[in-house]
């Protein structure tokens, strides 16, 4: 029989600083989560009070001390915890942060830009979740030039992976010989999507940089530098969150 304490066991791996539900999700489906001593399965709920969660044979604990951090990625860095082959992640760059925390989202490995990291699971799960459609601007340099059709193109919708991208807003910003800035402002988050939306026009990424995130600026911070976000922050970006499930 149910119990009213039972939550979903991605769910407590994401109030405990694992990783975003759905990482969680595919650390229980590589066999790495155990409860109670036992592999856990997609869809397993646990009751945090009594069972014994393990992932990679390490006990978790829920967090009670909340972090919530913006990072300047910088080129050559994954977006992930940790990484098999030893490559760097943007772990590294936050090492002296006391808590556990990991990343909201992804910037591909030679992106850059603004990158959220917490250990608060609602959080990450209310700026991830696809109905919320926070507004996203990147900073694209393209090459070699950028025709009226391709804008039309990138515009309202490319086929990419078997599926159409929505439509966004795509803003030149600067234009020279051979080499175009373009300004994105996109509401969904498909894998290197704008890299993936370019090549489909013939065009070429040199850079890729995120500005903003909602509400959220990256502002003057430093490349490979962070700091904590204020508490106006995160309120705003949780109220915009909730304003959209309204909507």
């Amino acid at each position: 029989m149910p119990n009213k304490n039972d939550v979903r066991l991605q769910k407590f791996m994401a109030d405990c600083g694992v990783a975003s539900r759905r990482k969680s999700e595919e650390i229980i489906e590589a066999g790495k989560v155990k409860v109670n001593g036992h592999i856990a399965h997609i869809g397993d709920k646990i009751n945090p009070k009594k069972d014994l969660v393990t992932v990679y044979g390490k006990k978790l604990n829920k967090v009670n001390s909340m972090r919530y951090i913006m990072l300047h990625k910088p080129r050559g860095y994954l977006t992930t915890v940790s990484d098999e082959l030893g490559r760097k992640t943007v772990m590294d760059l936050v090492k002296d942060v006391n808590e556990r925390v990991y990343p909201v989202g992804r910037l591909d490995k030679d992106s850059e830009g603004l990158l959220i990291l917490t250990n608060d699971g609602s959080f990450a799960n209310a700026l991830t979740h696809p109905r919320h459609n926070f507004a996203k601007v990147y900073r694209v340099t393209v090459r070699p030039a950028v025709s009226d059709e391709m804008l039309y193109k990138l515009r309202n919708g490319i086929e990419i992976d078997g599926r159409e991208t929505a439509p966004c807003e795509v803003t030149v910003i600067t234009q020279e010989q051979g080499r175009v800035v373009l300004e994105f402002i996109l509401h969904e988050g498909r894998n290197r999507q704008i890299r993936k939306m370019c090549d489909a026009v013939g065009l070429e990424v040199a850079r890729l940089k995120r500005s903003s995130m909602g509400s959220l600026k990256l502002g003057m911070l430093p490349q490979g530098k962070w700091r904590d976000l204020t508490e106006n922050e995160v309120k705003k970006l949780l109220r915009s969150s909730e304003k959209k499930v309204v909507e």
